[in-house]
């Protein structure tokens, strides 16, 4: 059973298991949207919580996406741990796909612990670039390399929101598990692991995308969230963004090979990684934090910071910069514009 709603030419599902597509009325929008954007919640949240953006973004591409708010993982199922609720998006994602057999491209926009839950699920959804080289056609001598894929689609962007590719707190985020004697899963998910292409997977997406709090977010820190270490944290105080009042930071960082971070890293003692460590680890398993920063810098970011200092609302930044309600549109609704107005379609 489903409720189907209509509102301002925009159409949203709600299935009776929580999940939520939104799509363009217009018959010809909805038969040229072949860009699928999979929307996953944080942590004890619902698909609920991605109806501003999901809107938004269809608001704004109508003719150019398809947006699914994945709900496998809703409410008490976020505690699972990553793995667990990585293969419930693995499921709900190829789904989604076979009944959708116009789709073309694949996008990701995740918050908090959703980011990776959507980093675990690309490496179980890569499929490795078929064998052979396609003939070039544009008369310049060049074959074109093959590429892989997530889930058959081509991969487009892949975004994170306040979401703590460091460590926090639970489950795989203190890095402290140890799953039949393996590595910390955060640790395995810096490589291609078994039959898992982690990295291979990320690497793939044309834009990988970070948006973090500078302040005000207690449940996921601004370090953790932008993959740097302190001494990489910038100055942000006297940054104004007119379009995008609360966007206040924006890095694109270049991919760097291990060698490339430790040269840019050697004026940093470590002494503030080792205090933020922690917070993410404890015991013998402890793992640096600046392992887990050089294995996600051998590829590229855009690092977009955001403050919501004077806002009423700043104390629940962490669900602001997601939009989480209608009454946060106010303050967080220039982070989801931010998002569109750069969204590779």
């Amino acid at each position: 059973m489903q409720n189907d709603v209509v509102t301002n030419g925009i159409c949203s599902t709600e299935s009776v298991n929580g999940s939520r597509d939104v799509w363009s009325c217009k018959d010809s929008d909805s038969l040229s949207a072949d860009h699928l954007v999979i929307m996953v919640h944080g942590i004890l949240g619902s698909s609920s919580d991605w109806k501003f953006g999901a809107e938004q973004f269809v608001k704004r591409l109508p003719d150019k996406v398809f947006v699914h708010c994945s709900e496998r993982n809703m409410s008490k199922l976020t505690l699972d741990g990553v793995d667990v609720m990585g293969e419930r998006l693995v499921k709900e994602v190829i789904d989604v796909i076979q009944e959708k057999p116009n789709l073309r491209k694949i996008s990701f926009v995740a918050h908090s612990v959703g980011g990776l839950v959507a980093r675990y699920a690309i490496g179980r959804l890569y499929r490795p670039p078929k064998e052979e080289v396609k003939e070039d056609t544009s008369g310049n001598g060049c074959k074109e390399e093959p590429m892989g894929t997530i889930g058959g689609l081509e991969a487009m962007n892949f975004i994170t929101v306040a979401s703590p590719h460091l460590g926090s707190r639970g489950r795989h985020l203190f890095l402290t598990d140890d799953d039949e004697g393996k590595p910390p899963l955060l640790k395995r998910m810096l490589e291609d692991y078994d039959e898992f292409y982690f990295m291979s997977a990320l690497r793939l997406f044309k834009r990988r995308v970070l948006y973090s709090n500078v302040g005000y977010d207690h449940i996921v820190g601004w370090r953790t969230s932008s993959i740097r270490r302190d001494s990489e944290l910038p100055k942000w105080e006297e940054s104004f963004n007119e379009t995008y009042p609360h966007i206040v930071y924006e890095e694109h960082c270049k991919a760097c090979d291990a060698d490339q971070y430790e040269t840019i890293s050697t004026e940093d003692d470590g002494s503030s990684d080792k205090l933020e460590a922690k917070w993410f680890s404890f015991g013998l398993n402890q793992f640096p934090m600046k392992e887990l920063v050089r294995g996600l810098s051998r590829v590229s970011w855009e690092k977009i910071d955001v403050s919501f200092h004077s806002s009423r609302l700043r104390f629940a930044a962490h669900s602001v910069i997601q939009v989480k309600d209608e009454v946060m549109h106010i303050d967080g609704g220039d982070v989801i514009q931010h998002m569109i107005d750069h969204f590779l379609t």
